[in-house]
């Protein structure tokens, strides 16, 4: 009887893996296709064109054209590029940060205080505010939507990554590298890492998402990016005054693809979680 159950588990287990690697695979290949196709396209590519002003989507212009006969698709794929960057940088270097404030809170009972007052306070200052302030005294623009975001996303995954460490440090094995006289970063880097790397890449993958969003919200807003950049932000806050009038494209393809590539993001942490721990699905 237990054998069956243990092969029964073994085989969900693998159909679960096999299924979670197909997703994973296609969702990245996906990814690589609409923000590599982003990538080759120039502002040059991006022409006026009086002409074809205000065109319904058409063969010619899968997503229509703006009021200044740009090319929808062209702006919109240059856009979800510009996001991806932002995203990227600032995603990684909230991963990064948070890993280095949970490490600085293993030190001792007065660094732990610090971190997780930190934690605690910016966990309890709403997240736009503190993302558009931040970004504000940066100058705006590319650098401080950038720093914004990498200063005000770190707290939960830094949580995580305490508590990982916490639980970690009543080890044994860890107890004795202490009498060994091993240093502090020695134990960190030999006995923590390891536990925390699954979390890195997971807690990297799903914080870009939330990072592209926040992004769009203050550029939308007009505290993120400038007016210049051709950013989905910007695309769907210069629509806004054109729905009105009918041109309802301007916004729904951006808006639809900006939510495509972070549903692809989403997916992505959720299924290498998955793949991690194959029982974590079957428990929710």
């Amino acid at each position: 009887m237990v054998e069956q159950t243990m092969k029964r588990k073994k085989s969900f287990a693998t159909n679960i893996r096999k299924r979670t690697i197909i997703i994973i695979v296609g969702a990245a290949i996906f990814l690589v296709i609409l923000i590599g196709s982003g990538m080759f396209i120039d502002s040059e590519s991006i022409t006026l064109d009086i002409l074809a002003k205000n065109e319904a989507p058409s063969w010619q212009h899968v997503f229509g054209t703006d009021w200044l006969g740009r090319d929808m698709l062209l702006r919109t794929l240059k856009g979800l590029t510009l996001s991806f960057l932002v995203g990227i940088i600032a995603a990684f270097s909230s991963t990064i940060l948070a890993l280095l404030l949970s490490l600085v809170a293993s030190w001792n009972k007065l660094a732990d205080t610090i971190v997780t007052w930190l934690i605690d306070l910016f966990l309890s200052v709403p997240h736009l505010v503190t993302l558009i302030l931040i970004s504000f005294v940066f100058g705006g623009g590319f650098k401080g939507v950038v720093i914004g975001l990498a200063l005000t996303h770190w707290p939960a995954l830094a949580r995580l990554f305490r508590a990982e460490i916490m639980q970690v440090k009543t080890a044994e094995y860890v107890a004795v590298s202490k009498k060994l006289g091993k240093t502090k970063w020695w134990i960190a880097r030999h006995h923590f890492m390891p536990h925390l790397i699954p979390q890195l890449v997971i807690g990297f993958i799903l914080l870009f998402p939330h990072a592209i969003l926040h992004e769009a919200a203050i550029t939308f807003l007009g505290f993120g990016l400038s007016s210049e950049s051709p950013a989905i932000g910007i695309i769907l806050s210069e629509s806004m005054q054109y729905l009105s009038i009918g041109l309802w494209w301007l916004a729904f393809f951006p808006g639809l693809m900006l939510l495509l590539m972070i549903g692809i993001f989403d997916a992505l942490g959720r299924n290498i979680r998955l793949l991690m721990d194959p029982f974590d699905g079957s428990r929710g």
